[in-house]
């Protein structure tokens, strides 16, 4: 009895009919807008003080470095320092919020007192920052 001719199915290579679309690159998503990609264009974070949702640079991270004493709640204007860090509007009214609900502690998951010395000091001369 003959063998039968391999079905259409069978081996059928489907790239010698439809040409293959190159993959989109990575960069080119980055720079698609908005309604073409569904992101955020900007990096939105909530300050701990007031709850409030803002741009990413209008905030200032803070993160807990543990001393020998104590924990130093540090502001890290350039987002580098390692650990968990929140974020805080860099003003006075943020700041009494956030301590006077105890959000550094939760925010930051650290137990204990804390040193808001050096936020404190920023918040009274925010400076240029990076």
């Amino acid at each position: 009895m003959p063998a039968s001719p391999p079905s259409s199915r069978a081996g059928a290579s489907t790239s010698a009919r439809t040409p293959r679309r190159p993959a989109p690159k990575a960069r080119d998503s980055m720079a698609r807008p908005l309604r073409e990609t569904g992101r955020l264009v900007e990096v939105v974070r909530t300050c701990i003080g007031c709850r409030q949702r803002a741009d990413k640079t209008t905030l200032v991270r803070v993160v807990a470095v543990q001393e020998p004493t104590a924990t130093v709640v540090t502001p890290d204007p350039h987002g580098t320092l390692p650990g968990r860090g929140a974020h805080l509007h860099p003003t006075a009214r943020c700041l009494e919020l956030a301590t006077r609900r105890k959000a550094f502690g939760r925010a930051l998951r650290v137990e204990g007192p804390l040193d808001l010395s050096a936020v404190a000091a920023l918040v009274e001369d925010p400076g240029p920052t990076a």
